[in-house]
């Protein structure tokens, strides 16, 4: 009866050691490809900021609304599509544990890409501070309204649609609660 029991008691031991942990990415950025020219790279990254190389796989993100398979090497992957302008990058991927998305602009200049990450918070306060402004001060109005304008039309010409530009807000506030 003890050899039983212990037979039982070892195999349920074995079983919680058994089963892997799912690697799953909860922070990724987005890096300038070392490899290739005009070409960018997703790093899958801890709180740290440190790079995840136990990543390995195939992993699906939507980047800029299309769905892509993006394989993983020792935490990074690299997106194949050149890019030919400066332009925003909006980069989503669902898991088990939830939506993880990031807004960067892209700015290219002289053939080198640099990402600059986008703060929803950053895409709530400008439209709310020419609003406040233009409040504030009735002569503001028209300068205001022609700024926003520059705004929008910034946003759109460089790849920032307007669903992309509440998503991005509705994922930052997500993130908040």
């Amino acid at each position: 009866m003890k050899k039983i029991l212990f037979a039982v008691l070892l195999m349920m031991c074995a079983n919680g050691v058994a089963f892997a942990d799912t690697i799953t990415i909860k922070q990724f950025v987005i890096k300038e490809n070392p490899f290739a020219d005009s070409e960018v790279a997703i790093v899958a990254t801890d709180t740290a900021g440190a790079v995840q190389e136990r990543v390995e796989g195939l992993f699906a993100f939507t980047i800029n609304g299309f769905r892509e398979q993006m394989r993983f090497e020792k935490g990074t992957a690299f997106y194949r599509h050149k890019l030919d302008k400066s332009a925003f990058f909006y980069v989503k991927h669902v898991n088990n544990t939830g939506t993880h998305s990031m807004l960067y602009y892209i700015y290219k200049q002289d053939g080198k890409l640099r990402p600059i990450h986008v703060s929803w918070v950053l895409l709530v306060i400008i439209p709310l501070a020419l609003v406040l402004l233009g409040y504030m001060f009735k002569r503001f109005i028209i300068i205001a309204i022609v700024i926003f304008c520059i705004f929008l039309y910034f946003n759109h010409h460089n790849g920032l649609s307007m669903p992309t530009f509440f998503e991005s807000i509705f994922d930052g506030l997500r993130g908040l609660f």
